[in-house]
Formats: structure tokens, C-alpha cells, sequence
């Protein structure tokens, strides 16, 4: 048997199953996992499961409560809380809209951003807010007709470093 034999066994049982899991890496969306979303509803079932066969474990009662997908399988996205929980629900009841929610603790909403700027708001633990956009350190948030900044530190739904226009 030749070398070309041998190249083409090699090919079989080393190359091709790393090209097949290198396709199927990419989620069904085509968007990267992890990322935040919002809960598009005033309620959602959270299921333990990716499909209606599964059971509810729990409820989101909060429109506009940003939750990260951390897995994705056909339709449905599993997601994690800012408290912790994990569970499934279908696409459909998630919307790309960018919120954030005041946790660990309370939020100092400033004027700029900048530690030493102005107070316009104390934010409790829990108040949820949508991001205008968002520096390296700081967002800017709105929470009812207030707007103005608040550290990253304060705020789950963002990532440390991110960037949003």
C-alpha cells in the first residue's frame, strides 16, 4: 500500500470529524452564545428542557427582564437569570432589545461617567433599566424618565468590557 493510501485513512479518521464538529460549533441563530436578550413577555415558561414536552419549572413575570443565553438547540435558548436560574424557552418569547438590571446591591446613576459626576438617581438591587449605550466602565441607562450613567459594576446584563453603540 502506498503513501497515498495511507494520507487518504489519515484524512478519513483524523480530518473529517474535526471538519463535521467544527460546523455543527456554530449555534442554530448564527449568534453568539453567550449573549443577553430580553424577555419579550409578562410571562414566560421556563422549561427544564428545549421543548414543550418538558415541564415548567418556573415563570419570568417580567416583560423586559434581561436574561443570557448560554445554549441554544433548534428553537429554543437556554437561559440564565441575574439570580442564577437556568432553564429553556422557545426563541419566540425573546427579543434582542438590551436592558440591564441593578445587581449585586444598588446603582448610583450619575449625570456622566464618571465616579465623581453629579447623582441624578440611587437605583435599588432588582430595578431594571434600558441601555442607551454602553463605554468600557459605564452605561447609559434610562429607569422610567430618568437617564443617566451607572457603573458596570452595578449592572448584570452587560459585559465587562463591551461596547454597545
Amino acid at each position: 500500500m502506498g503513501r497515498g493510501f495511507f494520507a487518504f485513512i489519515f484524512a478519513v479518521v483524523f480530518l473529517l470529524p474535526g471538519l463535521a464538529t467544527a460546523g455543527s460549533a456554530v449555534p442554530p441563530s448564527g449568534q453568539p452564545v453567550p449573549r443577553f436578550v430580553t424577555v419579550r413577555s409578562d410571562e414566560v415558561n421556563v422549561r427544564s428542557g428545549p421543548g414543550e414536552r418538558y415541564p415548567v419549572q418556573w415563570v419570568l413575570k417580567k416583560k423586559g427582564m434581561p436574561v443570557e443565553v448560554i445554549a441554544e438547540y433548534e428553537n429554543w435558548r437556554k437561559i440564565r437569570d441575574w439570580m442564577g436560574t437556568e432553564g429553556w424557552v422557545n426563541q419566540a418569547l425573546l427579543s434582542g432589545r438590551r436592558t440591564v438590571v441593578i445587581y449585586p446591591g444598588e446603582g448610583v446613576m450619575r449625570i456622566a461617567p464618571d465616579a465623581i459626576a453629579r447623582p441624578v438617581a440611587r437605583l435599588e438591587n432588582g430595578v431594571v433599566g434600558r441601555i442607551g449605550s454602553c463605554r468600557e466602565e459605564w452605561c447609559e441607562i434610562s429607569v422610567g424618565q430618568m437617564e443617566g450613567w451607572v457603573s458596570k459594576e452595578t449592572l448584570w446584563g452587560v459585559y465587562p468590557r463591551e461596547v454597545l453603540e
